[in-house]
């Protein structure tokens, strides 16, 4: 997906569950700026390097595909936009466990792991939102490929766009460049790909990098092979999945708001939903390059407010300005809490399956801290979090104790009157004896 969907179409979800127009914008720039906070970004502004949620170009063209390397690609790219669905699923073909444990990272919709995902948010700040929001936006997207380089489980052949002339579906043969620079030409059915690479672990093999940017546009309808299912045809239909994104998003985001107590995956909010369906489907099937303009337009119509462009630098001064202290409380600090958590998370459910290929996980919190540096933050913040949440209880509990203390002191000061008294009577009488 792209910033039209992440950004525009976040703040309308957002505002149609419940939230104000300023959480709204809050989540929509979390749930965009996962595509934004790549290791070089990071360095700009001197911030954790393992809450890179991406890669950019420049950084993915020099990456290590040794085993470290692809750990951390894996870890990445498996935890923000390729979730894994199938992680204890058997499959006849991959004989070869590295071929299946590959397999089991393939993306999906409504797995156990979004339900984690969305639950993880549970009680967060509103960037945990954003951030869960783009996770599952993208498990719509990206379903079928996987967020690790692989030949065998990525590549794909036989793209056949699913146009409609006169009222009747026509195929279209899609024909793929690899220059980068060049726009996809909608009229003609040409996109931009991966070019094709044989090697098992290339980064040309990464995520749905062999279908170009098809899996981005809501409006495309299409089938092609994949490697993963023996170059059998797939089918499919993005304006359907990206509704179906859109409405498990505004479930998702009443569930944080507590207006449901559990959530439910394959779960979506047709009802509420059922007055902006036709003009929804008229953005997602607008055959464009970018649906930014029309999401926006809905939006500012729903809320009545403006909603201002994307800018990806917009929080960097108050990150750099605040002291160690307190940079976890800014805006991107609360973003970079969140992108360690769901990291965690997701890495910690792939190694616990028993698959190697995100690294080595342990649960810090019941095992003490092993690991990557960075999550000693992470570690912090819980304690913190913890710390103050018990203040508050032994606030109350020191209150009732000095309540009780001088309640005893009053008592044992009349104790101590009486048995004085008591002495003073016996030595009186001892004297007058």
């Amino acid at each position: 997906m792209q910033e039209d969907f992440h950004y525009y179409a976040t703040y309308c979800a957002a505002y149609l569950a419940g939230h104000t127009h300023a959480e709204s914008l809050t989540i929509a720039y979390s749930a965009q700026f996962v595509d934004c906070c790549s290791r070089s970004l990071l360095d700009g502004v001197k911030g954790p390097d393992a809450a890179a949620t991406t890669q950019a170009q420049g950084e993915l063209a020099n990456a290590r595909t040794d085993l470290l390397g692809l750990q951390d690609i894996t870890r990445i790219w498996a935890s923000y936009h390729f979730l894994p669905a199938k992680l204890t699923e058997k499959y006849p073909k991959f004989r070869f466990k590295k071929w299946l444990r590959k397999y089991r990272l393939i993306c999906d919709t409504n797995s156990e792991l979004l339900c984690d995902t969305v639950i993880l948010a549970k009680g967060a700040s509103l960037q945990a939102r954003g951030l869960a929001m783009h996770v599952l936006a993208d498990t719509w997207a990206h379903r079928y490929f996987a967020g690790t380089p692989s030949f065998v489980i990525n590549n794909a052949t036989d793209f056949f766009e699913i146009c409609t002339e006169n009222g009747v579906p026509v195929e279209k043969t899609i024909t793929f460049n690899h220059n980068p620079i060049n726009a996809d030409d909608l009229d003609e059915h040409r996109y931009t790909r991966s070019i094709y690479v044989s090697g098992e672990n290339s980064i040309m093999n990464l995520g749905h990098g062999r279908a170009g940017h098809l899996p981005d546009y809501s409006f495309a309808r299409y089938k092609f092979m994949p490697a993963w299912g023996e170059y059998n045809y797939i089918y499919k239909d993005n304006p359907s999945d990206y509704y179906h994104a859109f409405c498990q998003m505004v479930y998702a985001m009443k569930y944080l708001r507590g207006v449901y107590v559990n959530f439910r995956t394959d779960f979506y909010d047709w009802d509420a939903l059922a007055v902006y369906k036709d003009k929804i489907m008229g953005i997602l099937e607008k055959r464009q390059l970018s649906a930014s303009a029309d999401w926006k337009a809905f939006g500012e119509k729903l809320s009545g407010q403006e909603i201002e462009d994307f800018n990806v630098s917009k929080y960097e001064t108050e990150y750099l300005e605040a002291d160690k202290e307190h940079k976890d409380d800014t805006f991107l600090g609360k973003f970079f809490l969140a992108a360690l958590a769901q990291k965690s998370l997701v890495t910690n459910k792939i190694f616990k399956s028993g698959n190697r290929l995100a690294g080595y996980s342990v649960d810090f919190e019941k095992h003490g801290f092993r690991g990557i540096a960075d999550f000693r933050r992470l570690a912090r913040a819980k304690r913190k979090e913890i710390e103050q949440t018990s203040s508050i209880d032994l606030d109350s509990i020191y209150s009732l104790a000095d309540e009780k203390e001088q309640e005893l002191e009053k008592h044992a000061a009349k104790n101590i009157d009486a048995v004085n008294d008591f002495i003073n009577s016996v030595k009186e009488q001892e004297d007058e004896s």
